[in-house]
């Protein structure tokens, strides 16, 4: 009778973790169509921006609009490779893959795309078994999904910024596409 309920037991245990399983990875195949769209529209919105304009900032204080495709390409290298990726992180001051200086628009552009295309294959790599496991996050205690949901909250939040730089120059950003 011992070895029934164990046995009971054991498959529902197991039936409970194929199920969250299959919803974590339904997570990743659903955040990569997201994370396609989002690489799609930042270029873009990249391209729509003149090569004259691209060190266009709104106030002195802001980031430029190169600068800030730059930053999120860091940070998309950062949180990827470095923070779930457990990679040693790149050098603000010394690394000058994300640096703007003396890059073209073409050559901006390709770096942040690669680096998308970087994370993709990261993302389709990721072990969703470490989805729960925590981090430390400015102060903050965060899943490694957590993490996932807070890099596509970065990128949409400067590429909102850059919309702005193309808008105080006169020029129409890229039609929105839903799920980007």
């Amino acid at each position: 009778m011992r070895q029934i309920i164990i046995i009971i037991i054991t498959v529902i245990f197991s039936i409970g973790e194929e199920t969250l399983l299959a919803q974590q990875n339904d997570f990743i195949k659903e955040y990569l169509e997201r994370f396609e769209n989002s690489r799609k529209y930042l270029l873009e919105v990249a391209n729509a921006m003149p090569e004259e304009k691209f060190n266009f900032r709104p106030t002195k204080e802001s980031l430029s609009f190169a600068e800030n495709l730059m930053h999120i390409g860091y940070a998309m290298d950062w949180h990827a490779q470095s923070l779930l990726g457990e990679r040693e992180s790149r050098d603000w001051n010394t690394d000058t893959r994300y640096k703007v200086a003396n890059k073209t628009k073409k050559e901006i552009i390709e770096v942040v795309n690669e680096t998308y295309l970087e994370t993709i294959i990261f993302i389709e790599q990721f072990d969703i078994a470490q989805f729960e496991q925590e981090l430390e996050y400015f102060g903050l205690s965060r899943t490694k999904r957590q993490i996932f949901l807070l890099l596509a909250d970065h990128i949409t939040h400067h590429r909102g910024q850059i919309l702005v730089h193309l808008r105080l120059n006169g020029l129409v950003p890229p039609r929105y596409v839903l799920y980007q």
